[in-house]
């Protein structure tokens, strides 16, 4: 098959690339915005057209969260606009798409695990943006899988793993938001599962939720990073309204992942094994 992938810089895209050069059975067409602008439908069109492109995996995104309150406008261009495009594309030449979206899309006020068919409620620009984009693609192209995933890390870019590693070594406290909970994220186990996708028997389109295993908050993340890092820093505990920000982050980000695993038979390792794991590819780099 011949595979675009885009957003090839960014944390996930970094990971599709190292995960690309071990599938060599596939053509890969690996981009970024200087490779292929994907807000503009005509250079997207042909891109796919030219290429012979079989599926889209787009891992590309606006995810400036507070930025994005105050530039909505270009939020939208990369988050929906451009995914409409990806869509279009795709539609027209007979493509699947696998394209990737966030716990944003949900208000943050359950108590219980997010599941797919559970209604859309975003509270900032960020969030709206993100859903605008699973929508229109959904519309135009439903031979599609997106999956929703929440608090992403890598070793690459900027992430909250690594601003924690940085800060721990650099001060003798920190305060950490302890009111919001979630499943952390290793990218590369991200890009596993898009891979099972690709490889899968059988390609069944729809909404997916995917993240590491496990429940912890800002908090109880931050201590278990510094505690694999082996960093002394005194660590408190503060509550989201001692720490305002334009955009409200979600009190409550778990997302249900029993459809994903039934569908495609994927195994997800625990956060605190994933962390573990993505640590030592860090350190090692």
């Amino acid at each position: 098959m011949n595979i675009l992938i885009t957003g090839c810089k960014g944390q996930l895209g970094s990971e599709m690339c190292l995960l690309a050069a071990e599938h060599q059975d596939h053509r890969y067409f690996l981009t970024d915005v200087a490779e292929l602008d994907i807000t503009d439908i005509d250079t997207v069109e042909r891109y796919v057209a030219d290429n012979k492109i079989d599926i889209i995996v787009n891992c590309a995104a606006y995810t400036a969260v507070d930025r994005a309150e105050s530039d909505e406008d270009t939020a939208r261009l990369i988050n929906a606009d451009a995914v409409e495009n990806i869509a279009r594309a795709a539609a027209k030449n007979n493509a699947k798409v696998i394209h990737v979206s966030t716990d944003y899309v949900f208000s943050g006020d359950s108590c219980t695990p997010y599941r797919e068919d559970d209604a859309t409620s975003p509270t900032g620009a960020y969030g709206r943006t993100k859903l605008l984009g699973e929508q229109r693609l959904m519309a135009i192209c439903p031979d599609s899988v997106i999956l929703r995933t929440a608090w992403l890390y890598s070793p690459w870019g900027n992430n909250f793993m690594k601003t924690m590693l940085r800060l721990g070594n650099e001060r003798e406290s920190l305060n950490v938001v302890y009111d919001q909970v979630g499943s952390p994220t290793a990218a590369e186990d991200l890009a596993q599962a898009i891979f099972s996708i690709i490889e899968a028997p059988k390609f069944v389109p729809g909404i997916y939720h995917f993240t590491n295993e496990g429940v912890c908050s800002w908090y109880d993340f931050t201590r278990a990073i510094h505690h694999i890092a082996v960093i002394q820093c005194d660590v408190q505990p503060i509550r989201s309204e001692q720490y305002p920000t334009p955009t409200k982050r979600p009190n409550y980000s778990v997302l249900d992942k029993h459809k994903i695993k039934a569908t495609y038979g994927i195994n997800i390792a625990h956060w605190y094994d994933a962390l573990c794991r993505t640590i030592e590819r860090y350190k090692n780099l």
